[in-house]
């Protein structure tokens, strides 16, 4: 299951809130299983993946610093030489879901997890298995048709990144877009969600439940 001289899992989890760090690290010290180590940024967590190599699995909480969403993953996914990255996050929209699964992440935790599911979550991913729970994929598929069926595909991408946070210089290079292209979609996006601004247009997505 892992190549830990000691036989056991080796686990990184990053979260910026030190009090999850604590209660994560000190259960799963507990099971006698897992060695962990943790990270309070995506730059903390790469730091520790270059200076004690790839992880059987490694845990990063979707909004911390340094992530900028899946941007953030996917650095972490390289950097891990292929090993399972997964994400830990609170209430993820249908749409982040399908952007977390389609960078390709291990699998989708949420902060609400129970401790023994996590565990059990964490010897899965590390088997090499996806771990999605059930109430994560639940109306999943829903939220994508309604968003697609207000905004076009790409805005709809477009939108997923605004509700992130990023600006549309970042977006531009998630999306492989000129900076221009991406403010024209942003226009368009706040014109059909009677939006003044990017702001109220990620507000507005909310309220329709898009997001």
């Amino acid at each position: 299951m892992n190549n830990a001289l000691n036989g056991k899992i080796r686990i990184l989890v990053a979260d910026d809130h030190d009090m999850i760090l604590e209660m994560i690290e000190m259960f799963l010290a507990q099971t006698g299983d897992f060695e962990i180590h943790t990270a309070l940024s995506l730059t903390g967590a790469l730091d520790e993946i270059k200076q004690n190599g790839a992880f059987d699995v490694v845990l990063l909480d979707f909004i911390m610093p340094g992530m900028k969403g899946v941007l953030g993953l996917e650095k972490a996914i390289k950097a891990n030489d292929g090993k399972p990255v997964a994400i830990i996050t609170g209430n993820p929209s249908g749409r982040n879901v399908n952007d977390i699964v389609s960078a390709g992440a291990a699998g989708i935790v949420l902060k609400t997890t129970p401790m023994r599911t996590l565990a059990n979550a964490l010897r899965f991913m590390a088997a090499g298995e996806q771990y999605i729970p059930r109430e994560v994929t639940i109306d999943r598929e829903q939220a994508l048709d309604d968003a697609n069926a207000l905004l076009s595909r790409k805005e709809s991408e477009v939108l997923s990144h605004l509700v992130e946070g990023l600006s549309n210089r970042e977006i531009g290079e998630a999306l492989k877009l000129a900076e221009p292209t991406i403010k024209m979609h942003v226009r368009s996006i706040c014109a059909k969600l009677e939006a003044k601004n990017r702001t109220q247009a990620v507000l507005r997505s909310k309220e329709l439940g898009l997001y």
